[in-house]
């Protein structure tokens, strides 16, 4: 279909009808139009951009935070790496900080199993689809080799012995199936069920539940199945040597390090110790958790005990390990792990039911004496180590950002190459404040290999939680570490249990959960809005104080009755809104309107903040704290866009109801109105009341409105994705508004401070607040400041509505502005300063204010390119003349969530978020599309309301509740990632095993050495039946793997083959040099006794 672009040639357009002459684009997908011809022609031929589409590009680089809905856990002990695998199907590798690895199975299948090839850099996972699959660890990016998918039969446990290429594989028909690692193919040797157990049994035994190989002899297996039968099945003559039977289903079993007696765990919270050679009956049976019972009668059941580990130690007792198994009687007892120690129980509460645990253990060979160490715990929502060598079990301190999720994220904010100082700053305050206890030992899952990379300027990611809380992060170095901790609910009074309901009702539960955050890092200056209609204005400082917290109290109010937006002349006049709608509703959903004594509330904050002296330890002190309050009955409507200028003084935010412009300076309100009175003073055109539930538009095309004008949150219910998420996107969890709201109130959305032209033709710049609708339109308000830095804190400021106006389709999201040469304008701030440094003479003291614009710029003839962006568009326009440069229909099916005027490689573009999951780059100021790919569709809100960009080409979302992915849109940083991320796989040498001495080598078990290939082998057993196994070759042969039989199992194979000739020939070189050593030494002892016999005989004796 072919694409027509309609344009109106007009020259000199004047400012009253900015948009009338650039006609949108039809296709949406091509450059939108502009003006041609005139001043606005000169204007565009101004700038000659930089960025070409080469520079962008789109990956994924790191995930940070606790995998998501946990399911199975494994330790290479050689490498020291773990693996944690997820319900969803994604495995996340972890090493030392910074080595830390993602990677997804494509069916999402539920991890089941994860087994390291110890020290081979490979690991096997089992999934809840029934398909075993190879992972390369070799390479940064791990890939799958092999796959395996079983088509008849479940996989429920997975073995594979130390340095064995052979992998048993139990199933829930209770069959056990070798299948190769190197081929990844199915040995024809299977130990079918019927034949494991005895002939006479005629109930079927269950899943198998546990598979291993003796320490004591590799040629023999132990099955484990559910209903509490255990086969030592001899693998050579394919017969049970022994079966044991308990009248209890098997959880889990374990070897005692001999190979002499194993361990079993049941589901009645009771422990067996068998010994091989009575296995008639248990060798002992012990109740951990159960009450005493007398002689004769069978000990308390308690809960499953549902994983043992037993773990011997050479100067001690054994340690024995097991989650579960305690007391009915006990049901309010937080989750488990118990670690008995001789005749020591201790018994750690965990705060998350236990997932899965590992014991770390010193050596991989399990005939060796284990020498536990350390304990891996994986929670659901947590993973934590405990420390075996000491007394009192102290936990490792986690330096893995596991606790993003400590509360839920409700917002974000990234900001990339910020000042490099503030990173110190933050983590020295934070740093007295951290937890104390824990081991004095390193964390002790310390593989990998990780280096700084190219990367070198200073990021912070800071999030907003449910709590109040607000954590800040280092996220330097693909990495992310925890720096300062900041709980906004000490500012307000503690919530009484009987008072809750009274005090606040804007909101059912988390009532200091933060929405926004903005956040000045030059001049440390924070301000967080709160889902409580709070706004609280955060200072720096080194020092503690005791003060009392300043607050203010604002009544913002709009009646519906006067509310009325732009139609055309022929609409009827606006109904009457008591016939429609008895009673509005809130954003926040509360519809009690009385409270429980029967009196309307009025003039009454949501929270009650602290009136007492108020300790501020160093960091963020709360400065100021604005509320506004509860009307004719009415909570107040939450925050929708919030802003602070530090150079001014000034903080601004705003609702559906309207506008607040606040001097946080002199703690005094300066603007306190509905969103309509802005327009009231200066209107350019005739607002006629009109019916909200109609599609308007401006008179004679003037200017552009949305097609349906509705505020932020119908226009976000009304979007092609809204099958996608049933809760249509709303500004908060618990918002709902009516229909005669949505329709009639216009929302304040965003909110730019900048030096600007607040009116046409002005020939300086001067203070400026930029003020974005949900309707679409721009109002720019002019500020007023003291000249001199005394009077600033004496006299009042002036803010006043400039009469200008602007407009766009859709919710305006954001603003920035460029000067004449194209350079992104930052805007003004005050350098920071500690205020409560008592160090200083304070009389002396100065503002120090940077304004970020050349002293050209106040030149009468100057000018500066304002971009605005919107749901649905994109415009650029030169000020003060007022002139739509470009515009650009962003999309018309969809709508942004998302949009952000970043720097990048010395240049600036528009980065937007699509609803429909596109990522769109544009360029500035001409507004050509750089990039456009389909990424992430819009599958959760929790992506839309965390979503967001920074400069050089960064930008991050909340993937899960509990897990931040950080993704790149810089070409550059795509072919460098490689260089940032860690190695996984470091050569380290296998440790010897111990040599066993004579006797035991004689006594203690098998002398013959076990050949798998031998006994599984084709030429063997034979081949497996194509219809039980499907071979699915993996797509994961990169970075130095060559081809199919060039795979990482292969190349393994062939080093491990190098390796065991070459040991053998040097084993060969040692044995000729110890034979000619030998040799050496006859032939010296004979020449020495042939030179005594002859010594004294003359030459005619011989």
């Amino acid at each position: 279909m072919k694409k027509f672009n309609f344009r109106k040639v007009l020259d000199g357009l004047t400012a009253s009808s900015p948009g009338s002459g650039s006609a949108s684009n039809s296709g949406g997908a091509g450059s939108g139009s502009v003006h041609p011809g005139g001043t606005a022609g000169i204007l565009r031929d101004e700038i000659q951009e930089s960025l070409t589409s080469e520079y962008f590009q789109i990956c994924k680089t790191v995930r940070h935070g606790f995998p998501y809905q946990p399911t199975a856990l494994a330790f290479d002990p050689v490498q020291k790496i773990l693996a944690i695998g997820t319900r969803t199907g994604a495995i996340r590798i972890l090493g030392r900080p910074g080595v830390d690895c993602y990677c997804q199975h494509e069916s999402g299948a539920a991890v089941l199993q994860l087994q390291f090839l110890i020290n081979e850099g490979a690991l096997v996972s089992a999934s809840s689809d029934d398909t075993l699959h190879l992972w390369n660890l070799r390479q940064k990016r791990p890939a799958i080799l092999h796959s395996l998918k079983f088509n008849r039969e479940r996989i429920t446990y997975c073995h594979l012995p130390f340095q064995s290429k052979w992998l048993y594989v139990g199933t829930e028909r209770g069959n056990t199936h070798i299948v190769n690692i190197e081929s990844f193919i199915l040995s024809g040797y299977v130990i079918m069920w019927n034949k494991a157990i005895e002939l006479s049994t005629k109930t079927h035994p269950g899943p198998v539940v546990h598979l291993s190989d003796s320490p004591r002899d590799e040629g023999k297996l132990l099955i484990g199945y559910e209903n509490g039968t255990v086969v030592f099945w001899d693998l050579k003559s394919k017969r049970a040597e022994l079966r044991v039977y308990y009248d209890e289903a098997i959880h889990s079993i374990d070897w005692h390090h001999e190979g002499k007696q194993f361990m079993c765990s049941h589901s009645d919270g009771s422990l067996t110790l068998w010994n091989l050679k009575s296995p008639s009956r248990p060798f002992q049976t012990t109740v951990p958790h159960g009450k005493s019972q007398r002689e004769g009668r069978k000990s308390e059941s308690c809960k499953p005990i549902l994983k043992v580990e037993y773990k011997t130690c050479r100067n001690s007792e054994p340690f024995i390990i097991f989650s579960g198994g305690l007391s009915y009687d006990k049901a309010c007892r937080r989750p488990s792990l118990t670690i008995m120690h001789g005749k020591a129980i201790t018994v750690l509460e965990m705060d998350h039911p236990i997932v899965e645990f590992l014991t770390l253990c010193e050596t991989p060979y399990p005939n060796e004496c284990q020498e536990p160490y350390a304990v891996a715990v994986l929670l659901e929502k947590d993973l934590i180590l405990v420390d075996l060598t000491q007394t009192n079990f102290p936990i490792f301190e986690n330096p893995y950002p596991m606790d993003i999720h400590e509360s839920p994220v409700t917002c974000t904010a990234y900001f990339a190459d910020c000042p490099p100082d503030l990173i110190l700053v933050l983590y020295s305050i934070g740093v007295k404040h951290k937890k104390q206890g824990y081991s004095n030992k390193e964390w002790p899952v310390s593989g990998g290999a990780w280096n700084l990379g190219a990367q070198t300027y200073p990021e912070i990611i800071i999030t907003g939680h449910a709590d109040g809380s607000i954590k800040f992060w280092d996220a330097s170095a693909m990495t992310l570490q925890m720096l300062y901790k900041l709980k906004t609910s000490k500012v307000f009074e503690k919530q009484k249990v009987g008072d809750g309901k009274q005090t606040c009702e804007i909101v059912e539960e988390d009532p200091f959960a933060v929405q926004m955050i903005y956040w000045c890092p030059e001049s440390r200056i924070f301000c967080v809005s709160g889902v409580s209609a709070y706004v609280i204005i955060y200072k720096f400082s080194r020092h503690e104080i005791t003060t009392e917290i300043v607050s203010l109290e604002v009544r913002l109010q709009c009646d519906v009755e006067d509310i009325i937006t732009p139609e055309p002349e022929t609409s009827p006049p606006f109904p009457d809104l008591s016939s429609q709608l008895p009673s509005s509703r809130s954003l926040s959903g509360s519809t009690n309107t009385v409270s429980s004594e029967g009196v309307t509330k009025d003039s009454i904050p949501c929270l009650s903040v602290k009136t007492r002296p108020v300790r501020m330890p160093p960091g963020y002190q709360a400065d100021l704290v604005i509320q506004l309050v509860w009307v004719d009955g009415e909570p107040p409507q939450q925050i929708t866009s919030l802003s602070i200028s530090s150079a001014y003084g000034i903080v601004a935010f705003g609702n559906c109801t309207g506008l607040v412009v606040v001097d946080f300076i002199q703690k005094t309100v300066l603007l306190s109105m509905g969103t309509i009175d802005l327009y009231r003073s200066s209107d350019l055109y005739q607002r006629q009341p009109r019916s909200p539930r109609k599609n308007k538009q401006f008179i004679a095309g003037l200017t552009e409105l949305n097609d349906s004008p509705v505020p932020l949150e119908l226009e976000r219910c009304k979007s092609p994705t809204s099958e996608a998420r049933e809760n249509s996107y709303n500004r908060s969890r618990s918002s709902s508004i009516s229909s005669i709201d949505k329709d009639s109130k216009e929302a304040v959305t965003a909110l730019y401070f900048m030096e600007s032209f607040s009116r046409k033709n002005d020939s300086t710049v001067s203070p400026c607040l930029f003020v974005g609708t949900s309707l679409g339109m721009v109002l720019l308000i002019s500020l007023n400041l003291p000249s001199s830095d005394e009077q600033r804190f004496t006299e009042p400021v002036m803010v006043l509505p400039s009469g200008t106006f602007l407009s766009l389709k859709g919710a305006v999201l954001t603003f920035s502005c460029m000067d004449r040469t194209g350079n992104l304008m930052q805007p003004p701030y005050e350098v920071w300063r500690d205020p409560n440094n008592t160090d200083e003479n304070e009389k002396t003291w100065k503002r120090k204010l940077v304004m970020n614009y050349s002293t050209s710029s106040q030149e009468t003839g100057d000018h500066q390119y304002t971009i605005i962006c919107s749901e649905k568009q994109a415009k650029v326009f030169s000020l003060p003349s007022q002139t739509c440069l470009y515009v650009h229909n962003i999309t018309e099916t969809s709508f942004i969530l998302q949009a952000e005027v970043v720097g990048m490689c010395n240049s600036a573009c528009l980065a937007c978020f699509c609803a429909n999951g596109h990522i769109m780059i544009m360029s500035l100021p001409s507004l050509r599309p750089m990039l456009d790919v389909n990424y992430l569709p819009l599958t959760d809100m929790r992506i839309a309301r965390t979503f967001c960009f920074t400069n050089e080409g960064q930008a991050l979302y909340l993937v899960s509740p509990t897990e931040i992915q950080r993704l790149t849109y810089s070409q550059e940083m795509c072919d460098n990632i490689q260089d940032m991320l860690g190695d996984l796989f470091t050569p380290i040498e296998t440790p010897e095993a111990q040599n066993r001495g004579f006797l035991k080598g004689l006594f203690g078990g098998s002398g013959q050495t076990f050949d798998r290939e031998e006994l599984f082998g084709e030429a063997t057993a034979g081949k497996a039946s194509r219809s039980l196994a499907q071979h699915i070759p993996g797509p994961g042969s990169i970075e130095g793997v060559k081809g199919a039989a060039g795979g990482v199992m292969g190349e393994l194979t062939r080093a491990r083959m190098a390796l065991d000739e070459r040991g053998q020939r040097l084993g060969e070189l040692e044995e000729k040099t110890a034979g000619m050593m030998t040799s050496a030494e006859a032939f010296s002892k004979h020449a020495h006794e042939l030179m005594l016999k002859y010594k004294d005989k003359k030459w005619y004796q011989f």
